[in-house]
């Protein structure tokens, strides 16, 4: 993901927590830390936070290989899990020698 995407999430992300204090509590946290609606400051979180927004509809759109292309595909290229659907190793000849043993032994 590229770097300006990212900061647009999280500006995104910080102003949907303040239009939820907003909704809940009637509580504006980027008034209360910038000096009130109308100063400056907080116009300019405003701001950021609705350009923000914009750049985040890109996301929305985005095609899933745009989004893989930024994974790093090298380190896992071929994981081995030892799954179900992997390969297993073959035992059988050690559980042959086995019962051959015990058979012996039962004999004497």
């Amino acid at each position: 993901m590229r770097i300006v995407t990212r900061i647009a999430l999280v500006l995104v992300i910080i102003g949907a927590l303040n239009w939820g204090l907003i909704g809940l509590f009637q509580f504006d946290l980027v008034a209360t830390l910038f000096g009130g609606q109308a100063s400056i400051l907080s116009r300019v979180v405003y701001t950021l936070v609705g350009i923000s927004g914009i750049v985040s509809l890109g996301i929305l759109f985005e095609t899933n290989d745009a989004t893989d292309s930024d994974v790093e595909h090298s380190r896992f290229s071929n994981p081995n899990y030892g799954t179900e659907f992997g390969e297993e190793p073959d035992f059988t000849e050690q559980r042959d020698a086995a019962r051959r043993r015990s058979d012996d032994d039962t004999m004497l």
